[in-house]
């Protein structure tokens, strides 16, 4: 199988789109040179290719969305990750994310409800060479306790209240990321910190607007 194709255009795409996030606001260069190096049109159906490098989020398998560029790099910018940080995703997708983080240099476990979605993009990453990030067909809102404590969570679907779970498996001195909020119009950028002693504090980044997260696995 020939290695998928990154040229010379999409990379000055990509260029384009990240001094465009820079101008929106986003001045993490760590996030932003990170996905610089992501290859956005490959996590993408054919039909979208050429849109990749807009800021947009455009649809996928299983009725879900490839986030907005914008989006992930604020939630990702949120996060304040250190290199090997240890981090746990809710809601594989099609991976974009999660490449992301991987090449931050954090150890990356994500998990993904749906199974046709979690397989088809668990081979997406191997063929495009993301092969150190590990995934997880399951119920995000359980988590993954056998591998717990995660120095941050990131959640990529709405929730209308922080899972108890997620609070458990999240390392002392941690860090949680969610849309926060039961509206359908948009939910609250919410991050959670959790300190050395175990104590919750949140902080809140404005509006945004995610597909519900589901109980379960499909």
């Amino acid at each position: 199988m020939p290695a998928p194709e990154d040229n010379y255009r999409q990379k000055g795409l990509r260029k384009k789109l990240i001094d465009e996030l820079r101008q929106k606001g986003i001045q993490s260069e760590e996030v932003l040179n990170a996905m610089l190096r992501v290859p956005r049109h490959l996590f993408l159906d054919k039909a979208f290719e050429s849109w990749a490098y807009k800021d947009n989020a455009f649809p996928i398998d299983c009725e879900q969305t490839i986030s907005q560029p914008y989006t992930v790099a604020f939630q990702t910018e949120l996060l304040q990750l250190k290199p090997r940080d240890k981090v746990l995703e809710i809601g594989l997708g099609s991976g974009y994310q999660a490449s992301v983080l991987f090449e931050m240099g954090a150890k990356v476990y994500s998990i993904e409800r749906f199974k046709a979605l979690h397989d088809q993009t668990a081979a997406r990453l191997r063929e495009i060479g993301y092969i150190g990030i590990r995934t997880f067909y399951g119920d995000g809102f359980m988590g993954l306790p056998a591998f717990a404590p995660f120095d941050r969570i990131l959640i990529t679907a709405a929730v209308p209240e922080i899972p108890q779970a997620l609070i458990e498996q999240l390392a002392n001195g941690g860090l949680m990321v969610l849309p926060l909020g039961s509206s359908q119009q948009f939910q609250i950028m919410t991050r959670v910190s959790k300190d050395e002693q175990g104590r919750i504090t949140s902080q809140q980044f404005g509006n945004f607007r995610f597909v519900p997260m589901l109980p379960g696995k499909v």
